[in-house]
């Protein structure tokens, strides 16, 4: 007997299901992800690297920084929520609509037991597709997996990781030691 086709799902669907402050859901290529809300330590990983993003990217009119959930869409079967991601400003202000955001600067994850093969697998193919630059904070190794457009295997960071966008006159560099302690405690 033929295997059933799986169901294909579109970002409107996906908007359209019911509140569920319980879970969020994704979709990629039309495969609905569903994830429980993060966890305490996910979500101080997430803040705390948002603010020191913010803090290089905001003073010299570089980007914003936003955080989950906020939905991304990258086509009608595609709706992803990063945990973090940076874009350009808009005319010089944070963007106020989906449309003033343009194409994202960087896509940020931290993985959960829960979402690892989405955000190693599904999601990292898509945005590598979608030409984005792409971080998987792995809270369980004490590293960032940094993924480039093209790339067949990431680049590791186990101590420090450097990102320099288009227009910084100086990288962003973050001693992951440190970060990685004060979201977890000492190894």
């Amino acid at each position: 007997m033929p295997a059933l086709a799986p169901r294909l799902w579109t970002a409107a669907e996906v908007q359209a299901l019911p509140d569920d402050p319980t879970h969020r859901y994704e979709c990629v290529d039309g495969e609905l992800l569903m994830s429980p809300t993060p966890r305490m330590v996910h979500q101080s990983a997430v803040f705390i690297l948002a603010m020191l993003l913010e803090g290089f990217v905001r003073p010299p009119g570089l980007g914003a920084v936003f955080v989950a959930p906020s939905e991304w869409v990258l086509d009608p079967r595609t709706l992803v929520q990063p945990d973090i991601y940076v874009v350009a400003l808009a005319d010089g202000h944070r963007p106020r609509t989906d449309e003033e955001r343009g194409h994202p600067l960087l896509f940020i994850e931290v993985l959960s037991p829960s979402t690892a093969r989405f955000d190693r697998v599904v999601k990292r193919g898509r945005y590598q597709r979608a030409d984005i630059e792409y971080w998987i904070v792995d809270l369980d190794s004490r590293l960032v997996e940094r993924w480039l457009p093209g790339d067949d295997r990431p680049i590791i960071h186990a101590e420090q990781l450097a990102w320099q966008p288009v227009g910084a006159s100086a990288p962003f560099v973050i001693d992951l030691e440190p970060y990685f302690t004060e979201v977890l405690g000492p190894a």
